[in-house]
């Protein structure tokens, strides 16, 4: 304990008191606590002010010189400074205290238990924290200071410290607030959750100013150092079984003997310390030599993302360049498209009516072949009527000729005068009667024949009929022919008075027919514009063309 004691010459009576007094009690509000590597030093305030006429000399070291300017600046008595210099003894030995109980848990490895010495010592200083500032509540038996109000808090401001205060409260045999709290403590580090709850509750100031002084601990920034410390401790497992542990009646005193040196042994310890420099020194070498080597490498790294930036920039521009061309290439590909859909409509137009013209083809050369068969049929049938017929057309053709030949040679005969012309009867096989025959032959000869033959057969009898009056008759005849178109009956009505009428031939059939018997006009096939035709011709038309298909 030599550095409890000044240095200096001989004591003197009033040294003894002094260190007396150390022996006996300390008191931490009186001593400047320390640290030393891992070790604690302890000196006395009042070893300042007692010792006279104390000249600095090279030999005292830097905290004595720290030591001599606080002392010229501050004044001892001065409450606030002796608060101060509480808190920073408390946080020193807390954070020793700390550093000592992970190192020796570590090298132990195993759980600890209630009965491990560093760890009385830590919940031992970690009451001297709470307690520090604390306000004492008046009660009947007196003044009392108890740390469990603000632990209790806790439960407030962190849901999961209720289980914890739930435990607490129901532990049979603690009587007193101070047990309470001194069992929260370490049912929290069993629970690995200690640093968080002493975090939450340091972090409200205005909960913990109705329990602790403005210039406590708790309500200063050594509190939430402290805080910050215990988060190493979550690497300690620690189990303490709490039934029939007197929690109410230890007796919270910090030793110091576990962290105390003499003063010998510091001085044995500048080597140390010299070589500790010294391994320093040539980590700090190492270390500028890394800083170089490091900012080498910055430097490689900054010209690097130069030249990516400079690619980003290009890769930018090109991605500008492709993404006009994907959207010109959109564009033309829409009107690519569209021109598509409209030549597939096209197609399937153009496929629809294919197929139209394809049925109508069909159909075409369906009706072509049908047509075929029945000419073929017909002409097998038919041919040798056809034939016999137009036998008997020249035959009559000739008699025809004859005829006129006889009349000719009769008419030169008549007298020229103005005579009553007489009727002149009309020849069975006169060219007017020729078509009517071959019509009353033919009916009655092929009773039952087809439409199609019929009309074939009157296609025929009109062509004889129109060579029979072609223009190669003479002009002779032509005269004759009208003078009988005049003088002759009207085939129709036959009637005496239609002699002297005016005559007109029927285009269809060749016959001669007054105007009443001869009054419509209709197209033939031979011609486009209307002909006029009797009224039997006209009849028979208008059958034939509403019975024919069109």
């Amino acid at each position: 304990m030599s550095a409890l004691t000044p240095q200096g010459d001989m004591p003197t009576p009033t040294t003894d008191k002094i260190t007396q007094a150390a022996m006996e009690t300390i008191y931490l509000c009186k001593f400047r606590v320390s640290m030393d590597g891992e070790w604690l030093c302890l000196r006395e305030l009042d070893d300042i002010s007692l010792t006279p006429d104390h000249e600095p000399n090279p030999e005292d070291s830097w905290e004595d010189l720290t030591e001599l300017v606080e002392k010229m600046r501050h004044d001892p008595q001065d409450p606030n400074y002796l608060m101060a210099n509480e808190r920073m003894n408390l946080m020193n030995m807390a954070k020793l205290s700390i550093k000592g109980l992970i190192e020796s848990a570590l090298n132990l490895g195993r759980t600890l238990d209630s009965d491990y010495a560093p760890l009385q010592q830590f919940f031992v200083v970690m009451e001297h924290c709470l307690k520090h500032g604390l306000k004492a509540k008046k009660t009947f038996l007196g003044q009392n200071k108890s740390f469990w109000g603000p632990l209790e808090l806790v439960e407030k401001l962190v849901p999961e410290a209720a289980e914890i205060t739930a435990s607490v409260k129901d532990l049979p045999g603690l009587r007193t607030p101070v047990g309470r709290g001194r069992a929260w403590l370490r049912l929290a580090l069993m629970q690995k959750k200690l640093s968080e709850y002493m975090k939450a509750l340091i972090n409200r100031k205005d909960l913990l100013s109705e329990f602790y002084e403005p210039n406590a601990l708790m309500m200063e920034e050594e509190g939430a150092i402290i805080s910050g410390l215990l988060v190493g401790l979550n690497v300690i497992d620690a189990n303490f079984c709490m039934k029939g542990e007197d929690l109410d009646s230890q007796v919270g005193v910090i030793d110091f003997s576990m962290y105390l040196k003499e003063g010998p042994i510091a001085k044995s310890s500048e080597e140390d310390v010299e070589k500790e420099l010294e391994v320093q020194i040539g980590m700090k070498q190492e270390m500028e030599m890394a800083m170089k080597m490091l900012d080498r490498d910055v430097c490689e790294k900054q010209e690097a993302l130069v030249a990516l930036r400079q690619q980003l920039d290009d890769l930018r521009a090109l991605k500008h360049e492709l993404s006009f061309k994907l959207q010109s290439s959109d564009l033309a590909l829409k009107q690519k498209n569209e021109l598509n859909s409209r030549l597939e409509e096209k197609t399937n137009q153009m496929a629809a009516t294919i197929k139209q013209l394809e049925h109508r083809l069909r159909g075409a050369v369906r009706d072509r072949l049908d047509a075929e068969e029945a000419n073929r049929l017909f002409k097998q049938d038919f041919g040798d009527k056809i034939e016999s017929l137009q036998m008997e057309v020249d035959r009559l053709r000739k008699q025809c000729l004859h005829y006129e030949k006889e009349q000719k040679k009769e008419a030169k005969r008549r007298p020229s005068g103005n005579q009553i012309v007489k009727e002149v009867p009309e020849n069975k096989y006169s060219p007017l009667r020729i078509p009517h025959l071959l019509q009353k032959n033919m009916s009655a000869q092929n009773k039952g024949v087809p439409e199609n033959v019929k009309q074939a057969v009157n296609e025929m009898n009109s062509t004889a009929h129109n060579s029979t009056t072609s223009p190669s008759i003479s002009p002779e005849r032509e005269g004759q022919d009208g003078e009988r178109r005049i003088l002759q009956m009207c085939q129709l009505c036959r009637e005496e008075s239609s002699i002297l009428l005016t005559k007109n031939e029927c285009k269809n059939c060749g016959g001669i027919f007054c105007s009443t018997c001869s009054s419509n006009e209709i197209p033939l096939p031979s011609s486009i514009h209307p002909e006029r035709v009797c009224n039997l011709c006209y009849q028979r038309l208008i059958q034939q063309y509403c019975s024919s298909p069109s």
